[in-house]
């Protein structure tokens, strides 16, 4: 059966060089796309020196735009100072699909509001979990409800994360998919060649900040380390909280058991892992946490709060999972301690084995095409029917701003008429021979 090829554009703050979650799935999802013989494109805004087009593995055209950073790796959200290079792009790229990732991302939403005023189909993909008390969380989630009042569908990582999504967004639960992430299994792999036999090695690799429970770690470290003698804990990762590690780690004289090794590159992460018996996961939220994953498909044992979409990610004997409690964590770390001396643990191989055949890329892009398909039979909506989709925000002055974007867009097509831009050629790939045999592997 002929298979429909569809022209994406991924977009978001968040891409390499900057590493996390978000970065990491919009690049594997992208390879795979290419391997099946979609168009893909990234478009980010410019890290350090970093600025234009740039290639990555297998073709994937990077556009990083001239764009100065506001906060957070985030671009400051004019909606307007950026139309004409947004447009130039689509129009030069011949762009079908938006698709938006994460809802800390100003750019993401700049590009979805400028594409659906082009008329092209827009998808949004929700990385994260957020609360509803806060004045923080209020104002991010009606921003996020605005924005997504005109998006053609919605994906997330996880069950809870629909339900949080739905929630505080108002988004039609209909126009929500759940797609997990996934994992590289190929890269993650056991080697317990590299782990210590003379101690026990409990590794934490994690953005150093307060949703990642940075602060209960700061308990348990010194709590562990005066109950068991054979205790190392291995730190991976870096951020505004690094402080208080280092803090911990010197009040209490614990430099030849605490290893802090700043921030990773993603292709050091499996080496670090590699060397732990026990993995440590503190996070206070977290829709779907691709930390664990990758921890479990090395063989370790998985040790997590249970918060968010967690739950759903790995089967119970995979993982010990504990309230977001120094107690709870603690009584966790021991239990997993105490399995480990007896040797009632599965073996790191089957572990890796049981990953593999959980989480693969190519059931995620399968199920992602899916929902480009959807959204591609859909009808286009014109200007009026956009505007009264934003009515339902409850936000009129909103309606100001799209308004004023669309007439920019008609200024631009009068004088930057479409048959003016150059269209870039394709890279020429190789036609793609990828099978899902079921058991999460190609062939």
């Amino acid at each position: 059966m002929h298979q429909v090829r569809h022209k994406i554009c991924m977009i978001s703050d968040f891409f390499y060089p900057n590493m996390g979650g978000v970065e990491e799935h919009i690049f594997n999802l992208s390879q795979c796309l290419l391997g099946r013989g979609h168009k893909v494109v990234v478009l980010t805004h410019s890290y350090g020196n970093r600025v234009g087009i740039r290639y990555m593995t297998n073709g994937l055209k990077v556009y990083y735009l001239p764009i100065k950073v506001f906060y957070n790796q985030c671009v400051l959200p004019t909606m307007i100072c950026s139309i004409p290079l947004i447009r130039y792009i689509f129009i030069r790229e011949r762009i079908e699909i938006i698709h938006g990732h994460s809802a800390f991302s100003a750019l993401a939403h700049e590009g979805m509001l400028i594409g659906r005023l082009m008329g092209l189909k827009t998808v949004f993909t929700d990385h994260s979990l957020f609360g509803f008390a806060d004045a923080s969380a209020v104002l991010t989630n009606k921003c996020l409800e605005i924005s997504l009042a005109d998006c053609n569908h919605c994906i997330c990582v996880s069950h809870t994360g629909k339900e949080n999504t739905v929630l505080r967004a108002k988004v039609l639960k209909e126009k929500v998919s759940v797609i997990p992430n996934a994992v590289d299994t190929a890269l993650f792999t056991p080697d317990i060649t590299k782990r210590k036999n003379n101690c026990i090695t409990i590794v934490i690799v994690s953005r150093l900040v307060y949703r990642k429970g940075v602060d209960l770690l700061a308990e348990i470290i010194p709590e562990i380390c005066s109950r068991y003698e054979n205790i190392q804990f291995l730190i991976g990762g870096d951020g505004p909280k690094r402080w208080l590690i280092e803090e911990i780690r010197e009040r209490n004289l614990l430099q030849h058991r605490v290893t802090l090794l700043g921030s990773l590159e993603h292709s050091q992460v499996r080496h670090v892992l590699n060397k732990g018996h026990i993995f440590l996961n503190t996070s206070l939220t977290e829709a779907y946490c691709m930390a664990i994953v990758e921890a479990a498909s090395c063989g370790l044992q998985v040790v997590s709060t249970k918060v968010g979409g967690i739950p759903e990610v790995l089967p119970p004997e995979l993982i010990y999972l504990v309230e977001p409690t120094v107690d709870a964590l603690i009584d966790g770390l021991e239990r997993a301690i105490a399995d480990y001396n007896s040797g009632n643990i599965i073996s790191p191989h089957k572990v890796h084995k049981k990953i593999v055949s959980f989480y693969n890329w190519f059931n995620v892009t399968k199920r992602t095409e899916i929902v480009y398909d959807s959204v591609q039979r859909e009808n286009k909506k014109n200007l009026g029917e956009q505007l009264s989709s934003y009515l339902s925000s409850g936000v009129l002055a909103y309606l100001l701003m799209v308004s004023l974007c669309h007439i920019i867009l008609q200024v631009l097509e009068f004088f930057v008429p479409r048959k003016y831009i150059d269209i870039s050629k394709d890279y020429k790939h190789s036609e793609p021979n990828i099978k899902n045999s079921g058991d999460g592997k190609e062939s």
